[in-house]
């Protein structure tokens, strides 16, 4: 039931690349960054309003500087350069990133199933990504790589707090640290580059207010509820097994919003990395029903 939970948050966060490709093509990613998490951050707060203890402050700033700050930043530059479909498809390898984090970390040595599956869904990535069948922008794959780093350290340090600090702190403070870290830099680069952030103001319309309220509302409020609190019920690698519901909306959005087609066999890639994906929690279910079954026999 928790990893169906998983899902809601990780759809939501699924169609940021085409609503963003769709309601805010130009706007820069730092000023995009920092309307997503600050606005959410302050609304969380003035919900359930909280301060910190002073010793919670260094490990809540480094949650928000790689969770939000660096995440949301590098999110975005991904959304403006590569296709909604490679975007969401490319994050259904998070599971092979957290185990190999906490193999050589942790030393927590991944179970044969989910190494197995691990190793598949490398190949398949290896065959979607090929440049001699598609181009991508280097920029954007990039992007992805450092973006999956940063779900997995953040969730790691988010999850070591579940005995220390309520849940709902560590959700409210990421997104106004970040936020805050996120703006000061977007103003430095507004001082730099000032362009671009001249055409977003002056161009603003109904369709980029509708895009930020979507980012904002659901894919942070109401996504980063959902992802803290089931953290606190679950290990690391399940969460990004619940993740299958990203590349599936990234799909879907990519083509309603923005007409995205790719060839039969690519989208026979995407299907068998999301299909590989979900493989290690289908036998795990299989295993659980087995033993329950055969516990009721001896019983």
């Amino acid at each position: 039931m928790n990893i169906l939970l998983a899902m809601i948050p990780a759809f939501f966060w699924g169609t940021t690349y085409a609503v963003t490709q769709y309601t805010l093509p130009d706007w820069p990613p730092l000023l995009l960054g920092a309307l997503r998490a600050l606005p959410a951050g302050l609304l969380l707060l003035a919900i359930k309003p909280n301060m910190p203890k002073q010793s919670e402050w260094g490990v809540l700033f480094r949650l928000g500087l790689i969770n939000i700050a660096a995440f949301f930043s590098l999110i975005f530059v991904m959304a403006l350069t590569l296709p909604s479909a490679i975007s969401g498809v490319g994050m259904i390898s998070v599971p092979v990133f957290a185990m190999l984090y906490h193999w050589l970390i942790n030393k927590r040595r991944p179970g044969g199933v989910q190494a197995f599956f691990g190793l598949v869904l490398i190949a398949l990535a290896w065959l979607l990504f090929d440049p001699g069948s598609i181009s991508l922008s280097p920029v954007g794959l990039v992007a992805m790589l450092a973006a999956i780093l940063c779900i997995v350290i953040g969730s790691s340090i988010t999850k070591s707090l579940a005995d220390r600090i309520h849940w709902w702190s560590i959700l409210c403070w990421q997104l106004i640290i970040g936020g805050v870290l996120l703006a000061i830099a977007a103003a430095v680069h507004a001082l730099l580059s000032p362009d671009a952030y001249l055409d977003a103001m002056q161009g603003f319309s109904p369709t980029n207010g509708a895009g930020l309220l979507w980012i904002t509302g659901l894919n942070t409020a109401l996504g980063y509820i959902m992802y803290v609190w089931l953290l606190q019920k679950m290990t690391v690698v399940d969460f990004t097994f619940g993740g299958i519901a990203n590349p599936i909306a990234g799909i879907v959005s990519g083509m309603v919003l923005l007409n995205e087609s790719f060839t039969p066999h690519q989208y026979l890639l995407m299907a068998s990395m999301i299909l590989t994906s979900l493989m290690p929690q289908i036998i795990q279910l299989i295993r659980n029903r087995i033993r329950e079954a055969n516990a009721i026999k001896t019983s």
